[in-house]
């Protein structure tokens, strides 16, 4: 327990079975032992003394120590047992015999030691023999009181090397483990003495001595991780104590075996220099009291522990010497012939280095071991932090080296300690405070990089220390000296610019770490302090759940800023401050004085002048206050002017001596309730006080002249206990104690750690004892997003500053690295604000911003690594995290602009990611357009090839004033090759391939700063301003069709932007083109996807519908190609009729264009050709198509004609619909319907209008028969009966009025062949009528209608053609008027007093029939002949049948198409 466990070789056991390897092994050792006798006695021989006792012969005057080396020759050989089981102490006493005389010299005591060495490194002894123990118990006491004459110099450094030699080996010997703590102690102590002495001897022996001191500690510490906890005396209370004289010191100390008289090393001729120092030293640090000192004294039990196996009480006496050793070096003057190691920086350097060593070796074992660990807290700590301010760059990097091992392995342990370092010695050396030379910022700077490479320090400094309201902002003052440091002021890069930046970045880069597998982590809301609570002292539930000290500590973090705006508020007035205060939640609504008490003393930045007149106030509630202030304080243990120290430096003691007399009671209350041992009652405290006041005064006022002597201070304070004195000893104590240690009541504004005076390091100690624990974070970024809010803007300052100074390519890279880094973690965070700065800065570098002609940037562009890292840099961060630009967009776009005006795009960069036919064209490596288009638009080039004599000349003048382009040059094209490499590997065209990707915010920030640019250049008038608008446009387009699933999102805007082009350019050009065809083309592409936006993408295309009658008529063949693949892939996804009113309304516009008539057609006959895209939303409008391309007269009569069929085809879906109805089982729905239908044929009857009296005979003809298909097809619908009369006053008699106008102005230019359409159309008439009569009519209705079809054949009847009746006509009228009446007749609709309207139709009916033949009404009416016309013979002697079809076709029957008899 508490000592090193003894390791046995497993191979021990069993090897001496074979009795023959057993007695070879004897032989062999006895051999190198003889042969280390011989060697000896050799030596000696060669000495004249004792050499004589060699020639007399007499073994009687041989001397003692020849006559031992002669018995072990005989007794060596003799020994036949195993070797392990013989005493070493036998053959090594004669060895050590000599190492111990005094009458040897320096060679003879070498070789000795020589041979010691030789039996120990060659294992002659182990755990296993007997005796082992007292062995080397003699080895170490002999070497350690070595002694010898001093012959010359070079043979005592021989020995004092080989004393070094075999006390290492006894370390590391494998019996080591039988040491003694004493003996261990010992040796170090030692080889110490011969550090020190070898300070005047040579080179080789300072390194020796200092190398061997560092193996023993070694040794020692090396052993400390398998010690275990539990161990004698080592269960000490952890609590650090407080001496009488007011220092601190631990409970219990060991200082056996390293005091300055217990071993030395002598030789003849010269004084024991080597205790001289160490007590000088001592005494120097007893009568020095500005830092810890330790009590040397001993009870039994620690003398028992010093002489157990060596284990944890000699690692705690190691470690005190060690640390006192730099005591040593802090008092000791710099002479160097009264002290050979205080000069400036050799002793503390090797002390910290072994110091280093030690620390390396345990580990975190140190916390195991109480004892241990209070060493490191105060001794250690408290020697770095007055060495870390040391004007020696190798002294302060050591010392940062052991704060970063310290930091590795205790951290949880030094807590306050680390705050204490970083703010008193790192920040203010680095920042240069107090004249810190270069060469110590740099160290510092180097150091602090260090800390900030190990991933989980800053978070923990900020988790730990800037999330604690006591604390100060170690990670904010840490990151603003970072980038503060990293800026060059008014000089070229330094090398502590550089290092400042590694620290950012390494930073930034375990932030970058820790979100790259984005783990989840605790999202918290926002703590809002709605009501004061105390706050001061709360702790956390349990600071190893993260779910419970996140929380807490993010409140705390908020606490803290409202409290620094507190002081500031406070320190321009206290008023003000505390009406801050109170509106925040930090202190009550009404005031109490324990809360002001603690805003007072635990709240950094406040003016102590304020603090300090406030607490002297004598109103009531101020003095309250101040003695609630005085209660906050940890008095315990503690002398009275440590405590009074302590309690001045939170404040300025006011000047009025009322005011301090009442500070001075309120402490002398608080310090007598805590320290009661000492005085008997408050006023003792109050009184010995003020007195230690005026003493300071006094001593440290250089107007006084005359000082307070000791004599006088014991005689001021005497009988003033309670009538008694105090103690001479504690007076007196606290008379030197002020004297040499100034009481200072004035600190600067807000300061932090100020000089590490005793007095501070108790009041830190005491602050660790009520620390909360430190917190361990982890891998995961739990705060990582509060410190980047704090850290990125300056972060990317100072990286941006530094890449814009820097030469060397390795700093642009970590330059570049720290910019990823930073766009990894805030990208992480969704910082959009940081990428933008980001990318704003970046676009500067990149030069591409910069004006230049295109010559001249490639040649610069290729040349300088630093624009092309900013490049290459700018497109990676807009391809990984575009998702979080916002602003930036603009900045990206203007770079990739002036990309495409100097021909270095790819050629595929405005195309979409579905159109797999773009990607294949002109996608081989290096190939580049010069100015990159979108291939998905149809490209027209000139909208029309110049026409004219003058034009064409023009045209060949234009050629011929173009001046040829110059060859680049071999420079230009290789600085283009390496431009276009960089550009290449950039992958812009990503960014907008793959812009689907983006969020939406980052997405229509693209667009609209797409947009933005496109607008800006068309206000210009410039070549390169066109061709830019246009690319912008593609760009555009690009983004909407990569975005078909959010068109949504663009629509809108990006239907603007292509609307304002296309009205705002009445003439011609690419641009309003790429507008045009872009727009056709979203449409194509997103109807299939976008069932609810249909309408609206169709609704856009009524630009095209309002394009300038210029650029309408440029493009027209185009547009209705484009406009028919649209309909052709998205017919069934076009349902409503405004849709196809927009869609139909283009194509119709076609029908009299040249050029797009044919193709407008085509689509036409598509929608119309097989009825199955015709629907009740788009019929009307698809006839009204065909009738405008029936009645153009551009292209053949055969278009018309198919025009005319797609009209009369239309019916069958009319009669489909119609029987579809049937099914419907509500009676309105099915009127409506019906109705609907109705109307629908109504239009279509209507549409044959013009074409019927059209002047191409072909035409005309057709379409009256295609008219009548279309009324006889429907006489199985149920079309409502007045439609059906409407169609003979809308369409059959005003194309038979039409005709008739024909004939009065006839032309047989204009109409060949009239007659044979009169005939025609008589026919269809008649036709039409007597389908009419099958439905029952209202007489009214019936007899106006059949007064109309009479009143048009009596005028055709009479119809003159070139002047002359038409005999066909005389022929045909006839005939048909018999046959309509004869069916009237047989169907009972015209007879005499029952016809229908009665006697005055009749009457009328044979007045019109008399007018075209008079005879009929005798042939048809014979019996009613007489009494009508009795002045008319009945043609025939029997009454005529009616014709079965009468009319030539049946109602069911499709009419066919009645040859001309002309």
């Amino acid at each position: 327990m508490g000592r090193v466990e003894m390791q046995f070789d497993s191979n021990i056991v069993g090897q001496h079975d074979d009795p023959s390897i057993s007695s070879l092994k004897t032989t062999s050792v006895a051999c190198k032992i003889n042969t280390e006798v011989g060697t000896v006695l050799a030596v000696m021989r060669r000495n004249v003394r004792w050499g004589n006792h060699f020639l007399l012969g007499d073994n009687k005057l041989e001397h003692p120590l020849i006559h031992s080396f002669k018995n072990l020759r005989k007794q060596i050989f003799t020994w036949k047992t195993q070797w392990h089981n013989v005493n070493p102490v036998l053959y090594l006493q004669p060895f050590l015999d000599v190492i111990q005389s005094d009458e040897t010299g320096a060679p003879i005591t070498g070789v000795a030691l020589s041979s010691v060495y030789k039996i120990l490194t060659l294992d002659v002894f182990d755990l296993d023999t007997v005796n082992v123990g007292n062995a080397m118990h003699f080895i170490v006491d002999a070497v350690t009181s070595c002694r010898f004459e001093v012959t010359d110099p070079s043979s005592e450094e021989v020995v004092l090397m080989k004393i070094l030699q075999v006390l290492l080996a006894c370390m590391k010997s494998k019996a080591s483990a039988v040491l003694t703590n004493q003996h261990v102690c010992t040796i170090v102590d030692t080889c110490f003495r011969v550090v020190h002495q070898a300070g005047t001897k040579s080179e080789l022996l300072q390194r020796i001595a200092r190398h061997t001191m560092h193996e023993v500690v070694k040794c020692i510490f090396f052993c400390l991780p398998e010690i275990s906890s539990m161990v004698p005396g080592a269960a000490v209370d952890h609590n650090l104590t407080v001496q009488e004289n007011g220092k601190l010191g631990n409970a219990h100390n060991y200082t056996h075996g390293l005091s300055a008289d217990n071993i030395s090393v002598h030789y003849d001729g010269e004084a024991d220099s080597a205790t001289a120092p160490s007590s000088a030293a001592a005494s120097s640090s007893d009568e020095n009291s500005s830092g810890p000192r330790k009590p040397k004294s001993a009870d039994s039990d620690d003398a028992h522990l010093m002489k157990q196996p060596f284990g944890l009480p000699c690692m705690i006496e190691v470690l005190q010497f060690l640390c006192s050793l730099l005591d040593i070096a802090e008092h000791v003057g710099s002479d160097l012939k009264s002290n050979t190691l205080a000069f400036d920086e050799d002793v503390p350097l090797f002390a910290l280095g072994l110091i280093n060593s030690a620390i390396e070796l345990g580990g975190s074992s140190f916390r195991r071991h109480p004892r241990l660990l209070r060493l490191i807290q105060d001794d250690l700590f408290f020697n770095l932090m007055r060495f870390g301010l040391s004007r020696s760059p190798l002294i302060l990097s050591m010392v940062c080296s052991i704060v970063l091992n310290l930091w590795s392995h205790l951290r949880t342990e030094i807590r306050v300690q680390i705050e204490a370092f970083f703010s008193s010695i790192i920040l203010r050396v680095a920042e240069s405070r107090y004249g810190a030379s270069y060469q110590q910022q740099e160290v510092a700077m180097e150091a602090l990089v260090d800390f900030c490479r190990q991933k989980a320090f800053m978070v923990e400094m900020y988790a730990n220390f800037d999330s604690e309201i006591t604390c100060s902002n170690v990670f904010e003052d840490l990151v603003n000296l970072l980038s503060k440091s990293a800026f060059p002021v008014n000089s070229p890069l330094s090398g502590l610019n550089t290092v400042a930046l590694d620290g950012l970045i390494a930073v930034i880069q375990a932030m970058a770490e820790r979100v790259e597998d984005a783990p989840p982590f605790i999202e918290i809301t926002p703590v809002s302090l709605e009501e004061y609570t105390p706050f001061w002292m709360t702790k956390c539930d349990d600071y190893n759940d993260p779910r419970k000290w996140i929380p807490f500590t993010r409140q705390r973090k908020r606490i803290k800023k409202k409290l620094m705006m507190g002081a500031d508020h406070f320190n321009r007035g206290l008023k003000k401050g505390f009406e801050f205060l109170q509106a925040s939640h930090l202190l009550p609504k009404d005031l109490d004085p324990q809360s002001v008490a603690c805003f007072f003393r635990y709240t950094s930045g406040l003016d102590k002048n304020l603090i300090g007149d406030y607490l002297g106030s004598h109103d009531e509630f101020a003095v309250n206050v101040l003695h609630e202030f005085a209660r906050t304080f940890d008095f315990h243990d503690m002398s009275l002017d440590t405590a009074l120290r302590i309690f001045l430096e939170t404040f300025r003691l006011p000047g009025e001596s009322q005011k301090i007399q009442r500070v001075l009671e309120a402490f002398a209350e608080s310090f007598y309730e805590q320290s009661r041992q000492i005085f008997v009652n408050k006023d003792a405290a109050l009184l010995l006080s003020y007195s230690t006041i005026m003493l300071n005064t006094d001593c440290h006022n250089s107007q006084v002249k005359k000082k307070m002597t000791e004599e006088d201070f014991i005689r001021n304070n005497r009988r003033i206990n309670g009538g008694e004195d105090l103690p001479r000893e504690y007076l007196s104590e606290l008379y030197h104690s002020i004297c040499s240690n100034e009481i200072r009541t004035t600190r600067e504004l807000g300061a932090g750690f100020q000089d590490t005076t005793p007095s501070l390091w108790i009041d830190l100690l005491l602050k660790s004892k009520k620390a909360p624990p430190y917190i361990m974070v982890d891998n995961r970024p739990y705060l990582d997003h509060d410190m980047l809010a704090i850290m990125v803007g300056p972060t990317i300052a100072a990286i941006s500053v530094i890449f814009d100074h820097a030469d060397d390519e390795a700093v642009c890279q970590t330059c570049v690295e720290g910019f990823l880094a930073v766009t990894k973690v805030s990208a992480m965070y969704h910082l959009a604000n940081v990428l933008d700065d980001l990318v704003i800065s970046l676009c500067k570098f990149t030069t591409l911003l910069t004006p230049s002609y295109a010559e001249e940037f490639l040649v610069l562009f290729s040349e300088d690594t630093k624009a092309m890292m900013a490049t290459a840099t700018l497109f990676t961060i807009a391809n990984a995290f575009g998702d979080h630009i916002r602003t930036g967009w603009k900045n990206i776009l203007d770079c990739v602009l002036r990309l495409h005006e100097f021909g270095l795009l790819p050629s595929h960069v405005a195309t979409d990611s579905g159109d797999e036919s773009a990607l294949s064209i002109n996608t081989d490596d290096g190939k580049t357009s010069a100015k990159s288009s979108s291939s998905q638009l149809p490209s027209t080039g000139l909208p029309r090839r110049p026409s004219g004599l003058m034009g064409r000349f023009s045209q060949f003048l234009s050629f011929d004033t173009e001046e040829p382009k110059s060859e680049p040059t071999d420079e230009e094209v290789a600085a283009r090759k390496r431009t276009l490499e960089t550009i290449e590997q950039c992958h812009i065209n990503s960014i907008f391939r793959e812009s689907k990707f983006l969020q939406a915010d980052s997405l229509l920030q693209l667009a609209g700063a797409i947009m933005a640019a496109g607008r800006s250049s068309r206000e210009k008038t410039s070549a390169e301003s066109s061709e830019a608008a246009i690319f912008c446009l593609e760009l555009l387009i690009t983004i909407t069709l990569n975005n078909r699933d959010r068109i949504s999102l663009l629509w809108s805007n990006v239907y603007e932007h292509i609307a304002h082009i296309v009205q705002s350019t009445p003439v011609p050009c690419k641009l309003v083109e790429k507008a045009v065809f872009g727009l056709i083309s979203i449409c194509q592409r997103l109807l299939p996807y976008k069932e609810n936006l249909v309408d609206e993408l169709l609704r856009s295309l009524q630009l095209v519908l309002k394009l300038d009658a210029r650029v309408a008529d440029a493009y027209c063949e185009q547009i209705t190609q484009e406009i028919g693949h649209l309909v052709k892939a998205n017919a069934t996804h076009i349902r409503s009729q405004m849709g196809w009113r927009i869609v139909l309304s283009l194509l119709a516009m076609t029908a009299r264009h040249p050029e797009a008539s044919e193709a407008g057609f085509d689509t036409l006959s598509f929608v119309m050709g097989d009825g199955a895209h015709l629907l009740p939303s788009n019929f009307v409008l698809s006839v009204d198509a065909a009738r405008q391309f029936a009645e153009s007269r551009v292209g053949q009569a055969e278009r018309s004609i198919h025009a005319l069929n797609l009209m009369a085809g239309s019916v069958d879906s009319i009669v489909r619909w119609a029987h579809e109805t049937k099914g419907v089982t509500m009676v309105e729905d099915a009127t409506k319907i019906s109705q609907d239908i109705g109307e629908m044929w109504l239009r279509l009857v209507q549409g044959f209008q013009k074409a019927c009296t059209d002047g191409r005979e072909e035409v005309r003809n057709h379409a009256l028969l295609s008219l009548q298909k279309c009324l006889v097809v429907v006489r199985d619908v149920c079309i409502p009966h007045e439609l059906w009369l409407q169609c003979f006053d809308l369409a059959i008699f005003p194309v038979l009025d039409e005709l008739f106008g024909i004939t009065q102005d006839y032309s047989q230019k204009t109409y060949r062949n009239v007659e044979g359409t009169l005939i025609i159309a008589m026919k269809v008439l008649s036709k039409i009528f007597l389908l009419s009569i099958d439905e029952p009519m209202d007489p009214t209705t019936f007899g106006k209608l059949w007064l109309g079809v009479l009143g048009q054949m009596e005028k055709f009847m009479k119809v003159k053609i070139r002047g002359k009746r038409s005999e066909k006509l005389q022929e045909m009228l006839p005939e048909l008027l018999k046959n309509t009446l004869l069916v009237m007749k047989t169907g009972g609709v015209l007879a005499r007093g029952n016809a229908a309207g009665g006697e005055v139709l009749w009457d009328l009916t044979w007045s019109h029939v008399n007018n075209i033949v008079p005879s009929l009404l005798s042939e048809i009416f014979p019996d009613t002949s007489s009494d009508t016309r009795s002045d008319q013979p009945p043609k025939h002697d029997r009454e005529p049948e009616a014709p079965k079809d009468a009319i030539g076709l049946t109602p069911n029957r499709a009419v066919e198409p009645v040859a001309s008899e002309g």
